[in-house]
This record gives structure tokens, C-alpha cells and sequence, in this order.
């Protein structure tokens, strides 16, 4: 008998969120991951950069794949035409957050050239992983962190509202919904790859 759809959905999700992590940790593994590293490449750097977002959230986008899911396939039935691919949706996700891997990509090489001493982590050099953490800490008290968190927790309204037919639909969907999710995590990114770069 197969799976309902919803518990397909998410354990696929879980499945690839797991295949993430046991593919990061296997790039990772002996890396020097000391503070002060280069993020390497941009081809390197991408690939393992959607690696990780995928690792840590796709576990938690789950509940806004599946209503996705089960909302697309109840409009295809009733309209008697494809419902919209979940994958399209999680690419458009996916986009998102390559997008902003990509500025913190370009704003820390840019930051490297112009200024290598100020990025090098050694005694007293330390200042852009404090401003990244002040800088996410006082984000979390403005009212677009509060904007993005209530998105992010309540997706009926999202679908209902916002929904868009097609694979173009999808994809635009997944990638409104990756934005409200970039809204709710970027400083705490942004601090993470700052201590680590």
C-alpha cells in the first residue's frame, strides 16, 4: 500500500535533508575549518553551500512543501489539469538562498581584496564576527523579522493567498516563500559565516 502523499512528501524531504548532511560531512571532513578560512572557489563554494542550506532547511520547510503539495493536487483535481510539480516549488526555494549565498559569496571576496588585514582572524582582528552578531541580534527586534516569522509559521495563508498556477507559478511561489525564509535566518547566516570565514 503505498504512502499517503503528505507522509511521501516529507519523508522525501527528510531523506534528501539527510543525504545533505552525510554528503557535507563527507566534502567536509579534514577540511581546515578554523576561523579565518577562505570560502574557497565559487563553484566549490556553491555546491557546497546549497548542500548545507538543503541539510538544515529542508527539514524545516516541510510543513510549507506539503500544504504546496496537497493544495496543488486538490486544484488539479478539481480544474482537471497537472497540478504543479513540488520540486518546482523547492527549486524556487533552493534559488533563494543560492541568491543570497551568492552576495555573502561576493561581499566577503569583495571585503578580502579591498581589506584582507580586516577579514583575518587573528588577535584583536576580530570586529566583523562582533558586528555580524550585533547586527543579526538587532534584527531579531524589528518588525520585518516579525513579518517574515509570521510567513514562515503559518502557511495556509501564504498558499491561499498568494497561489500561482503552473510550473512558472510554482517556482515563483518557492522562491517568495525562500525570501520570507532568507528574511527570518539571514544574521543568523551571516554570523555563522562570518565566525567561520
Amino acid at each position: 500500500m503505498p504512502l499517503p502523499r503528505p507522509v511521501a512528501v516529507a519523508g522525501a524531504l527528510l531523506g534528501g535533508a539527510l543525504a545533505a548532511w552525510i554528503f557535507t560531512f563527507v566534502r567536509m571532513r579534514g577540511m581546515d575549518a578554523a576561523p579565518g578560512t577562505a570560502l574557497g572557489g565559487l563553484g566549490w563554494y556553491l555546491g557546497i553551500w546549497v548542500t548545507m542550506t538543503a541539510a538544515m532547511m529542508l527539514p524545516a520547510t516541510a510543513p510549507m512543501v506539503v500544504v504546496f503539495s496537497r493544495v496543488s493536487r486538490e486544484r488539479a483535481r478539481h480544474r482537471s489539469g497537472p497540478a504543479a510539480p513540488t520540486w518546482v516549488f523547492l527549486a524556487g526555494y533552493l534559488v533563494a538562498w543560492t541568491l543570497y549565498g551568492l552576495v555573502a559569496y561576493g561581499l566577503d571576496h569583495a571585503g578580502r581584496s579591498a581589506a584582507p588585514h580586516l577579514l583575518a582572524w587573528v588577535e584583536g582582528e576580530r570586529h566583523p564576527a562582533g558586528i555580524a552578531l550585533v547586527a543579526a541580534g538587532l534584527y531579531e527586534l524589528t518588525p520585518l523579522k516579525g513579518v517574515c516569522l509570521r510567513h514562515c509559521r503559518g502557511p495556509l495563508h501564504f498558499v491561499h493567498a498568494g497561489w500561482r498556477d503552473g510550473a512558472a507559478g510554482a517556482l515563483r511561489m518557492g522562491s517568495e516563500h525562500g525570501l520570507y525564509c532568507v528574511g527570518c535566518c539571514w544574521g543568523l547566516m551571516l554570523a555563522l559565516l562570518r565566525s567561520a570565514s
